[in-house]
């Protein structure tokens, strides 16, 4: 059989946990942050889990990861 070919984007984008869960990291953190308020910054730290239906997806995506 053919190997499957790792989507370098996603790869690049997102990663698995030890449990086989997806993680990313949020978005709206790059620039005019000034405008934005603390609270908001500090919950946008760290990685959110992807929900079930991307999940689906990235795993296609991620074959080997």
């Amino acid at each position: 059989m053919p190997k499957l070919k790792t989507h370098r984007g996603a790869a690049k984008r997102f990663k698995k946990t030890g449990t086989g869960k997806i993680v990313r990291a949020s978005a709206f953190k790059r620039h005019i942050l000034t405008s934005k308020e603390t609270k908001m910054k500090r919950h946008k730290r760290g990685m959110k889990v992807v929900s079930d239906a991307d999940a689906r997806k990235l795993n296609l995506m991620l074959p080997y990861k």
